[in-house]
């Protein structure tokens, strides 16, 4: 590898919203995100699926689709 062309690889800290916080390496020595794996709702389970006009439903009946 050629030296002084490469870019630094340092540690680095990433900082959620949610204030959740890890570390990994990345060019940036801060990353600061708005939704992690400890805050999204899939991978907490609280993922909640909003039906207001009945589509699930209308769906479900159209293709005869028990629940």
């Amino acid at each position: 590898m050629k030296k002084g062309i490469h870019p630094e690889y340092v540690t680095t800290t990433v900082t959620c919203a949610c204030g959740n916080e890890f570390q990994t390496k990345s060019l940036k020595p801060e990353i600061v995100v708005d939704i992690c794996g400890a805050c999204h709702p899939f991978y907490t389970g609280s993922e909640k699926v909003v039906d207001t006009t009945g589509r699930i439903d209308k769906f479900n009946k159209r293709y005869n689709l028990s629940k």
